[in-house]
């Protein structure tokens, strides 16, 4: 635990760097010279771009008919005014609805920067840098809302969204992920599937092809418990372009057939061993697949190595999705 917690700090030591680094590369130079500028910033690290993820937004803050930016929070503004009128929707809407004040709103992807940190599985960090543009998107109380969600989110609506400024990079997050694993594990000692991925992947062949952090990156949630302390959330993300390969079998196939649609798809993916990772996180291979796997190994069949088949009968005796 101690050495994870002092990750914790060296990360947050990497912060001031990488936000001043996010200030000076434009957006539309592209994740590459976010890597360049990040290599001079930091030469003893040596972060490569992984996965980008966009089609999220957050709410941004509120402006006036004239552009002039009124709260840089927009539910916090809404909140505020509706306190000061005793929680009265009713008078929040006949005081506002005259007065010409727009939303914003933040759309955003993400870029997920990997760097090697070590031998293990988990060990590298991973720093997630965001590309957010600004748009006006609508008209407070144009709607007619009837509660603060509708205010300040509505679904619907024909306002265009109109940009505010260029769009701009912002520091997000930068973790160790064993550590943040190792965090988990501290609270609960028993394996969430996350840690239980990860094992299988040092224990299968595809850890001796390729870095887990080539193929995957972890979006991670945290949040207060009623007793206030922090309760960690992994969930793994294929780096992979576009959808997962199709499997080409049928169910209850079984051996050349079924050998040639496993190769057929860890060739598309990449790496030994995708279809099973796949089976764990998506719908892409059916779970069907791991029994039959099982069946022709007990037959004679050897189209998977000794650990693979391992892997797979440990799955089929505590199976888990992740």
């Amino acid at each position: 635990m101690k050495e994870a917690l002092a990750w914790l700090e060296h990360c947050k030591s990497l912060s001031p760097a990488i936000v001043e680094t996010c200030a000076k590369v434009v957006v539309s130079s592209g994740p590459g010279a976010l890597i360049k500028a990040l290599s001079q910033a930091l030469p003893e690290w040596k972060f490569r771009h992984s996965l980008s993820r966009g089609g999220w937004y957050r709410l941004g803050g509120v402006l006036d008919g004239n552009g002039n930016r009124i709260s840089d929070s927009l539910e916090n503004w809404a909140e505020n005014a509706l306190n000061e009128r005793g929680g009265d929707f009713g008078q929040l809407t006949d005081d506002f609805v005259d007065k010409e004040l727009y939303a914003t709103r933040l759309m955003g992807q993400t870029h997920y920067l990997v760097a090697a940190a070590g031998e293990g599985v988990a060990d590298f960090l991973q720093l997630e840098i965001e590309d957010l543009q600004e748009l006006r998107v609508h008209r407070l109380f144009a709607n007619d809302p009837g509660t603060i969600e509708e205010l300040v989110d509505p679904r619907g609506g024909n306002d265009k969204p109109v940009p505010v400024g260029l769009p701009f990079h912002t520091f997000h997050r930068i973790q160790h992920i064993g550590a943040l694993l190792r965090r988990m594990q501290a609270q609960k000692p028993e394996p969430a599937p996350i840690h239980r991925m990860l094992a299988d992947w040092s224990k299968s062949s595809a850890s001796s092809t390729s870095a887990y952090s080539n193929h995957w990156v972890i979006a991670t949630r945290e949040h207060l418990d009623h007793y206030h302390q922090p309760v960690f959330r992994a969930q793994p993300i294929s780096t992979q372009t576009g959808d997962a390969p199709e499997f080409e079998a049928v169910a209850g196939s079984s051996g050349l057939e079924l050998s040639a649609a496993l190769s057929h798809f860890d060739r598309e993916s990449g790496y030994p061993m995708a279809w099973y990772f796949h089976m764990l996180t998506s719908k892409a291979v059916p779970h069907w697949v791991a029994d039959c796997v099982i069946e022709d190994s007990m037959s004679g069949y050897g189209y998977l190595p000794h650990g693979d088949v391992e892997v797979v009968r440990g799955w089929l005796h505590q199976p888990y999705a992740v």
